[in-house]
């Protein structure tokens, strides 16, 4: 019995001595960020919780190390060390001490994404998309159909990218009017309205709008970037105020309507003016992109910073801001950055164009739920323009703009909560 006792034991500390973690490093030595990131995913899919060590190489992961984890890295081709679980506690102890501007995130859940899309083909392509492919992150396409029958709350994630929210089809009347793919957008945009018992697409791009905030509100997670950010917080603040001019809708604006719109209803943005002319390519005053090119940015000398945050006090925008770098490559969109004027004193800035004013990249809470604005279109297309292709990410395996996609992404994975249904 004894030498029993005693071969148990010894098993036991052989298995402890060489138990191991997989630790995943996010700083400059990663040879495939984007791909980092869906590992963490596919790891958090199989229910196995996973440590994103905040402020640590870039915000690396530390991963269970099973060699079915590391087959996947090696196939992914992300770099990555085997490191014993005596390592890697004290690698947490570190991390956890108030001395330092670190910490440790549990992640315990993959979230279930949305992707708010018209089932059609656009001439334009979506970065988040982009993102969740090259990433080989699972998402589903959702649309008019799905939320106006109260689908969202099934979802934890919801992305927006481009949309109109206001029913002006992204004010591309000037440019594109004569074009197929615009005629077939108004068509497609007026049929749904009718489906569901609007007289207007204005009127359902609105009930959907409100469906987004119930989603947030009631614990959900939302991301946008380019018009889809300012547009949302123009309808919400409209309500229901007919702004929208005749080639739009039908029927003239109401001349009054900026003064009936009501700011405590928006995200974002507050006190900010519309660009009326139907034929001008430009929803308010909320974007910056005219004021910055009077400041002379351009691809050369256009970067915007991050914010660093404190990771114990404040770990939401930590986690969001994770990167190998705290200065990005700038890039245009149809709304490419907000005016820091407009942007409301309770919204936290976490990235910022100081030269021309601007916030990049913002984040707040609404009820029991986050949202994320980002502006502009594509992170490794400086001025991406319609019928372009799209970005092949191969080329771009380390990005630090698309990384910013790719935390929101796994930010809902370490807020555990009950969701409202």
């Amino acid at each position: 019995m004894r030498k029993l006792l005693i071969t148990a034991f010894l098993t036991l500390f052989a298995l402890q001595a060489f138990a191991t973690k997989i630790l995943v490093p996010m700083d400059e030595t990663q040879t495939n960020h984007m791909k980092a990131y869906g590992i963490a995913y596919w790891v958090l899919a199989k229910d196995e919780p996973i440590q994103w060590m905040l402020n640590y190489k870039g915000g690396s992961f530390l991963l269970p190390g099973r060699t079915g984890v590391e087959n996947e890295l090696i196939i992914r081709g992300v770099s990555y060390q085997v490191i014993s679980d005596a390592q890697a506690a004290e690698l947490e102890n570190q991390l956890a001490s108030p001395s330092t501007n670190q910490d440790v995130m549990r992640l315990e859940k993959a979230p279930k994404i949305a992707v708010y899309s018209p089932k059609s083909k656009m001439p334009w392509d979506d970065a988040v998309t982009l993102a969740l492919t090259y990433a080989e992150i699972p998402y589903d396409v959702v649309y008019d159909d799905e939320l106006m029958a109260d689908e969202l709350p099934t979802y934890d994630w919801l992305h927006l990218h481009h949309e109109d929210f206001t029913g002006q089809y992204g004010k591309f009347y000037q440019s594109f009017k004569n074009y197929p793919w615009y005629a077939q957008q108004q068509k497609d945009y007026e049929e749904s309205a009718r489906k569901h018992g609007f007289a207007k697409v204005s009127e359902l791009k609105l009930a959907i709008a409100h469906k987004i905030r119930d989603f947030v509100a009631g614990g959900g997670f939302l991301f946008a970037m380019c018009s889809a950010t300012d547009t949302y917080d123009i309808a919400l603040a409209a309500d229901g105020v007919d702004f929208i001019e005749a080639m739009y809708d039908g029927d003239p604006a109401d001349p009054s309507a900026e003064s009936q719109f009501d700011f405590a209803k928006t995200f974002a943005f507050e006190n900010f003016k519309l660009k009326k002319d139907p034929n001008e390519y430009e929803f308010s005053d909320i974007d910056n992109t005219d004021a910055r090119r009077s400041r002379s940015l351009n691809e050369g000398n256009d970067f915007f910073k991050l914010f660093q945050f404190s990771a114990k006090w404040d770990p939401v925008p930590t986690m969001l801001t994770q990167n190998h770098t705290n200065l990005i490559k700038g890039f245009y969109g149809q709304t490419t950055a907000f005016k820091a004027r407009v942007v409301k004193p309770d919204v936290v800035v976490m990235g910022e164009t100081t030269a021309a004013n601007e916030a990049k990249y913002i984040h707040g809470v609404f009820g029991k739920g986050f949202w994320t604005f980002y502006g502009g279109h594509d992170p490794e297309d400086y001025q991406h323009r319609v019928g372009e292709e799209p970005t092949d990410l191969n080329l771009y395996p380390n990005s630090p703009g698309y990384r910013l996609i790719l935390n929101n992404i796994l930010f809902p994975a370490a807020k555990k909560k009950k969701r409202k249904t």
